[in-house]
């Protein structure tokens, strides 16, 4: 007997600047998603790539309208599947003249549809030197001008965050103001930054 609970599927994988290779995964984990009974399927921060310097990240940037979200809006129609688009280096609006981009979560529905765009508000500069770490994402990217109301989908009122937004509570207070049920903030994390945030336990992966 089908569960009448709807089921949600997170996925996590390791981007590259490979965005063939990139898609490839994402496909395969969303299809393995629709066979366990996801009516929608989250994908990390970066599923599109990850560059390997500011040029490349800006090289490899597409609008929403390019080869991409193209292919994962016919991915979701095909499958009848929600998908949450973590996030997406998306050109700017005056990228010809200014070349920044905007790191947006985009979720789509099962008919192919982009219902909503959120562009990260809060951009996440840091300088660890003792680490060797040196991030400054305001250097290339466009901190989105609002927040985007909850959105209704197959298994509840989704908030869209992308992780540094996690740090500032009063994001969270106002989707839930407005009615969001689940919050959600996509992320990817250098080693360093990412054991000052989680804790990893051992976990079986199936």
């Amino acid at each position: 007997m089908s569960s009448s609970v709807p089921v949600a599927a997170v996925c996590q994988m390791t981007a590259s600047p490979d965005k063939e290779a990139n898609f490839r995964t994402c496909t395969r984990l969303v299809e393995q998603a629709k066979v366990g009974g996801a009516s929608m399927v989250f994908l990390p921060e970066g599923f599109d790539y990850i560059g390997s310097s500011r040029e490349e990240t800006l090289q490899l940037s597409e609008s929403l309208d390019g080869e991409t979200i193209s292919r994962y809006t016919h991915l979701a129609r095909k499958l009848d599947v929600w998908l949450s688009l973590g996030g997406f280096h998306e050109q700017g609006h005056d990228w010809k003249t200014d070349r920044r981009i905007y790191n947006s979560h985009i979720i789509i529905n099962g008919q192919g549809e982009i219902v909503s765009v959120y562009r990260k508000t809060h951009l996440f500069d840091v300088e660890l030197s003792s680490k060797g770490v040196s991030l400054k994402e305001s250097a290339f990217t466009i901190p989105g001008p609002r927040l985007v109301p909850p959105v209704q989908t197959p298994i509840g009122k989704v908030g869209l965050g992308v992780c540094y937004d996690l740090r500032f509570p009063e994001l969270s207070a106002a989707l839930q103001r407005h009615g969001a049920e689940i919050l959600t903030y996509p992320s990817a994390f250098t080693v360093a930054t990412g054991t000052a945030h989680w804790e990893v336990s051992n976990i079986s992966y199936f």
